[in-house]
């Protein structure tokens, strides 16, 4: 194991590629909640910014952009 420093960004994607390795995505992100509060409310916010598509809207308005990336 190497004991040189490592930039912030390599630091934390390597740690977080530890804990993902040792606990599996969900885990590690709930592990990390432990000590990162936050006033923010998620769930409010994505409701506040997101359309309420059903996913067939969803499902028509990729298709969409895909057709308009082509042409392009």
């Amino acid at each position: 194991m190497s004991h040189t420093l490592l930039e912030p960004a390599e630091l934390r994607s390597r740690g977080f590629g530890a804990l993902v390795e040792c606990l599996g995505w969900v885990n590690a992100v709930r592990f990390l909640q432990q000590y990162e509060t936050s006033r923010l409310d998620y769930t409010a916010e994505r409701d506040r910014i997101l359309p309420d598509w059903k996913a067939d809207e969803l499902v028509r308005q990729i298709e969409q952009l895909r057709t308009e990336a082509h042409k392009s």
